[in-house]
């Protein structure tokens, strides 16, 4: 008995939770606290701002290796991108989808049907790509940080991939413990790293206001290599997609959302206060990040070697670290490694809270991920797996994973900037839909430029993109015969049929719908009849199904009473799938008066394949053997199991 014993713990331990992140539609909560709940703003800020400001560990040295002297001029580029750009994206983002659903949501609303669903599997695609090349390359920057320190480099150099699972493995572990008091943690690492980044920052330009030679011979080599001003500006608006990893942070803001603090009158439909809360978040973290992009980037550019960026070179990917060691001495140095070490760690927390956030609120509701997908622990496991497989492909290598990781950034900024253009133009607002389409089509251009430049992270994109369809596909048609009707909803006449049929044998005919005059009903009632023995004064109530949009997994069944042409007592039934609509009628008939009810079918025609392809996909086709297998599956006991007839 302990072997069952334990395995019954640990799978209540497992699934314990699994309410906190499933995604439901309407008026319920679908992850975080209540809207007047939370914590304050500036707190979840460094939630955030885990993966937001922790950037500044690789930016610096992306920024030099691609844009060379320009790195400076290109960084204001991506400033005023970021704050004329991202920054009242997001913030519209932020109204629209005030729950932590992010652009996707906005989009989803849009586009109907299989397109909708298979365009929201893509983002998603990008969305995965997004947060666990978040948790890998700050996991293998945080293991560089640690090998390039004077004092471990000979101790650790040459175990770069072992120590990046490690670490990988160690914020897993957090996330099965539980991650309530990771918005202390990031408060205390986002406050002491930004500190000492200051204290880097300012010392830098010290340095440089110290050392005017340093200016005069930037600028000398900028117009030897570019020429005229006009030149370098044009080259830094084509250089700038590079340095696209400094956007990071605003898909994280909004996927975090649901823990800020509202306003005491903030409901679930309308959260105010937590709306502008948010923006509040947003701006701050992009005010500050701004100036430590361009602060960051002139003074490594102008006081470390060219040579030292490069692969392999002791700045590369550590440009502050750099500075760190080399202005502020080795103890300082260390100090500041150990916060960078520790932040680029703790900043796949907020990239696997985004994960936990938006997976399990769309696939599990279509239906294309198990039902365990909505708990906490089970999801950690895989995303950690993934993790460890996307480290291994890359060897733990920084510079490889730019290129997905800006990918997936772009790609999720791009179709929120699309989103929001059209939200605009549908609440015919025209100058703020004149001023989103210009920027989405400079992201536009950001997201091509990029992808031309670095086709590896498409590549990595699709291939989350194809691994997800493939799974969601299969889980789909794994779960095709669930019962997954969530709730039940009559009307009078519909209650009076039912409670009219609990005091005699209950039957009813499944009739497909075609011009429902006299004839259709008189003649279908007649083949049942004759087909089944149903006795002449046995009455029949006919169930008809309206299949509303059949790629939706889970939906609510609404039922309607009428009586047509006089005489025949019909039910019409509206939800998306056929089989799965006349089941949970009949299993609701069943326990509302106690007696097994009959459904009579006629055979469909045409191949059973054919008919159950059009079920899977359109809610509809094969619906007699498939209604059958459907009440199979929700009532085992075939004692109790509703009646169901073939003829």
């Amino acid at each position: 008995m302990a072997g069952p014993a334990r395995s019954g713990r640990l799978r209540r331990w497992l699934l314990e939770g699994q309410s906190e992140i499933s995604g439901r539609d309407g008026e319920e909560q679908s992850s975080g606290p209540a809207p007047h709940e939370g914590r304050p703003w500036w707190r979840v800020m460094c939630l955030t701002g885990l993966d937001y400001f922790s950037t500044l560990g690789y930016q610096p040295g992306i920024a030099a290796l691609a844009a060379g002297l320009l790195a400076p001029l290109a960084t204001i580029v991506l400033v005023a991108l970021t704050l004329f750009g991202a920054l009242p994206v997001y913030r519209r983002v932020a109204e629209e989808s005030p729950h932590g659903e992010g652009s996707i949501s906005m989009l989803e609303r849009l586009l109907s049907f299989w397109k909708g669903k298979l365009f929201v599997l893509t983002l998603l695609g990008f969305a995965a790509t997004d947060f666990l090349i978040t948790i890998t390359l700050s996991a293998a920057d945080a293991t560089a940080h640690m090998v390039e320190n004077p004092h471990l480099t000979g101790t650790l150099s040459g175990h770069e991939l072992i120590i990046t699972m490690l670490l990988i493995a160690l914020l897993g572990a957090v996330f099965l413990k539980g991650f309530g008091e990771a918005i202390g943690l990031a408060v205390v690492l986002v406050g002491v790293y930004l500190a000492l980044n200051a204290v880097v920052v300012v010392n830098g330009l010290w340095q440089v206001f110290t050392h005017p030679e340093v200016v005069t011979d930037w600028r000398h080599a900028l117009v030897a290599e570019r020429g005229s001003i006009w030149v370098m500006i044009g080259v830094s608006l084509v250089v700038f997609p590079k340095l696209a990893l400094g956007l990071s942070g605003f898909e994280t803001g909004v996927a975090v959302m649901p823990h800020v603090q509202g306003d005491k009158g903030d409901t679930w439909a309308k959260p105010a206060g937590r709306i502008r809360e948010t923006k509040k978040l947003l701006t701050t973290a992009a005010l500050i990040m701004s100036v430590f992009l361009i602060t960051s980037s002139f003074i490594t550019t102008l006081l470390i070697p060219k040579d030292d960026f490069k692969p392999g070179g002791p700045a590369n990917g550590r440009a502050l670290a750099f500075l760190a060691h080399e202005n502020l001495g080795s103890a300082f140095g260390t100090v500041y490694d150990i916060s960078t070490i520790l932040i680029l760690w703790f900043a796949g927390a907020s990239a696997m809270a985004g994960l936990l956030n938006l997976m399990p609120r769309y696939l599990p509701r279509y239906g294309m991920a198990p039902a365990w997908a909505r708990a906490v622990r089970p999801m950690v496991i895989v995303f950690t797996l993934v993790a460890f497989l996307v480290t291994w492909i890359f060897d733990a290598n920084v510079d490889k994973q730019g290129g997905a990781y800006a990918t997936g950034v772009l790609v999720l900024i791009t179709s929120a900037a699309v989103a929001v253009t059209i939200a605009a133009r549908r609440a015919r607002q025209r100058g703020w839909t004149i001023a989103f389409g210009i920027i989405a089509v400079v992201f536009v251009y950001t997201t091509a430029v990029n992808i031309a430049e670095r086709p590896d992270g498409v590549k990595i994109g699709a291939c989350f993109i194809a691994g997800i369809m493939a799974l969601s596909l299969l889980s789909r048609l794994v779960r095709a015969f669930e019962l997954r009707v969530t709730d039940l909803e009559l009307d009078r006449l519909a209650e009076r049929f039912v409670r009219d049929c609990g005091h005699r044998t209950i039957r009813f005919v499944a009739n497909q719908p075609d011009t429902r005059d006299d004839a259709e009903y008189r003649d279908k009632e007649d083949r049942m009849r004759a087909e089944n023995h149903i006795p002449e004064h046995e009455d029949v109530v006919f169930l008809e199904v309206t299949v509303l949009d059949p790629s939706e997994f889970e939906s609510g069944l609404k039922v309607a009473g009428k009586v047509m042409h006089g005489k025949y007592r019909v039910l019409t039934l509206q939800s998306t799938s056929v089989p799965n609509a006349l089941a949970a009628f009949l299993l609701y008939v069943r326990d509302s008066t106690g007696q097994r009810p009959h459904i009579y079918f006629e055979w469909t025609e045409g191949n059973p394949l054919a008919n159950f392809l059009r079920f899977f996909l359109f809610g509809h086709g094969e619906v007699a053997p498939v209604t059958r297998e459907v009440l199979r599956e929700a009532e085992p006991d075939q004692s109790r199991r509703p009646h169901v007839h073939v003829g």
